[in-house]
């Protein structure tokens, strides 16, 4: 007889921690749709943030106040946005100037203030590379 009712109570004791865990679960469902949707508006507001900085970017050239004529400049993307071959329009380059464009509130990275840091000590050459000619 003990037995016996030691089993139902094992049993019930299954089911109640069963329809507990089925509980928990819709719970965890139905607050991580509601996360979900959080997630997802933060996630469209910074793809729109990196795709206008982006286009910005690329614009830059052509928006009122760049210092710099657009057939000067060469778009280069990362690690620096443009290089600038100032009187490169005249066939007289007299400087080479780097620039970086930054949108909103954004910041200079770690690789660009290090970049930036390199070019004003002065740490920039010229090398010349020629590819070795294989006919004989």
């Amino acid at each position: 007889m003990i037995f016996s009712e030691l089993v139902i109570v094992v049993l019930f004791l299954c089911l109640f921690l069963f329809i507990g865990y089925i509980i928990g679960r819709i719970i965890e469902a139905r607050k991580w749709k509601s996360k979900e949707r959080d997630i997802r508006k933060d996630a469209i507001k910074r793809s729109r943030a990196a795709l206008t900085g982006s286009f910005s970017e690329q614009l830059a050239p052509y928006l009122p106040g760049f210092k710099y004529s657009p057939t000067e400049v060469r778009f280069i993307g990362k690690p620096i946005d443009f290089i600038v071959f100032k009187g490169l329009d005249k066939k007289e380059p007299q400087e080479v100037v780097f620039v970086e464009v930054k949108s909103g509130k954004s910041s200079l990275s770690t690789v660009e203030r290090k970049l930036r840091d390199a070019i004003k000590q002065g740490k920039v050459r010229w090398e010349k590379y020629s590819v070795m000619d294989e006919q004989n």
